[in-house]
């Protein structure tokens, strides 16, 4: 279907809404209006792109005027320019919606190759998201936080709150290097280092249907940091889930019931993001348009310390301000992968 065809649909679709609404009655009122809600900003895009090739098109006009034609020029020039822009910004509306990308979102990183060293960027690496989300006014919460003796983690864990969290976050899924002198080393020799990284969008009970059967439950005496109720009782608790295997063990708090509550949050969001990740891996279109957002064995980004770059390798984008991207300035990286994503998905949609 042509681009045309489609937008005349978008907007014999926002009128016959508006028709419905004027004799709808509560329900049906409620569903109508979100759908008209969801589609008046790509209405108001399309009229802006139809005034503009209207104008154009009137400007060129008088272009064959020699009275009227320097009075025309800049008016044309203007809109030939505006029109293709008008126009890509509709495509990319257009384009089907990540059902989870307004959602808020579970990270997860653990260290991987490296040992202590990697323990250490682990930690590093978290709080770099964490200054991230708080200047994007999100609520970032820690649900698990398991330190190492050197300072680093052994895993963490923390639920960020905010819409468009996942939209923003669902590229930093992978394998992250860092190369850099560890301050352990006594020769000044760069090491090579690994963690994994996971976001998964937020799962609602409605998402994810979890049968108490499936659950093995076991509790446990927590270790390492956590205060008075280390070692005093079995306040840890461990969630397995057994057709999957999925595995979620929470220790952070002192309440049983409240580890239990994280940890059925966190494995909701593991269950809802592999079925979704089942699900996209059936559709030839959608693994096309894809820069990486979700494989764990992925390596997708290094941070070199001595040369003070970051280079993220799906795209090949390499930034010399490494200490900025550690204090969580991360906007240039997830604004070029998008973009990225987003014209591979255009291309995918025009083939």
């Amino acid at each position: 279907m042509r681009l045309s065809e489609k937008l005349d649909r978008v907007l014999t679709r926002a009128d016959e809404l508006k028709h419905l609404l004027s004799t709808a009655d509560g329900a049906q009122f409620g569903t109508l209006s979100k759908e008209l809600s969801e589609l008046e900003p790509l209405v108001d895009k399309v009229q802006a792109l139809r005034a503009a090739e209207r104008a154009r098109d009137e400007a060129e006009a008088m272009l064959a005027d020699p009275e009227l034609r320097e009075l025309a020029e800049d008016e044309y020039l203007a809109q030939k320019e505006a029109v293709p822009r008008l126009e890509r910004e509709v495509r990319l509306m257009l384009l089907p919606k990540d059902a989870a990308d307004e959602r808020s979102a579970i990270l997860e990183i653990r260290p991987a190759a490296g040992g202590d060293e990697a323990a250490l960027f682990a930690a590093e690496l978290f709080r770099a998201y964490q200054r991230y989300a708080e200047a994007r006014r999100w609520r970032f919460e820690v649900m698990d936080y398991d330190e190492s003796d050197l300072g680093g983690v052994k895993g963490a864990v923390a639920e960020i709150q905010g819409r468009g969290v996942f939209a923003r976050l669902k590229y930093e899924s992978g394998v992250h290097r860092v190369q850099r002198v560890p301050a352990t080393e006594t020769q000044g020799r760069i090491h090579t280092s690994t963690v994994t990284v996971a976001v998964l969008p937020e799962a609602e009970e409605v998402d994810v249907q979890i049968n108490e059967g499936d659950l093995r439950i076991d509790t446990y005496r927590a270790s390492g940091a956590g205060g008075q109720h280390v070692n005093k009782t079995d306040s840890a608790v461990r969630i397995t889930h057994l057709p999957t295997g999925v595995v979620v063990a929470m220790q952070e708090e002192k309440s049983q019931h409240k580890n239990r509550a994280k940890a059925m949050k966190i494995l909701r969001a593991r269950l809802y993001e592999a079925e979704r990740s089942r699900l996209a891996a059936t559709r030839a279109a959608d693994r096309k348009g894809q820069v990486g957002t979700g494989d764990r064995s992925e390596r997708i980004r290094t941070y070199n310390f001595p040369q003070g770059r970051v280079t993220d390798h799906r795209i090949g984008l390499t930034l010399h301000k490494i200490d900025r991207v550690m204090l969580g300035e991360f906007d240039d990286i997830v604004d070029a992968l998008t973009a990225e994503d987003e014209a591979a998905r255009l291309a995918a949609e025009g083939e």
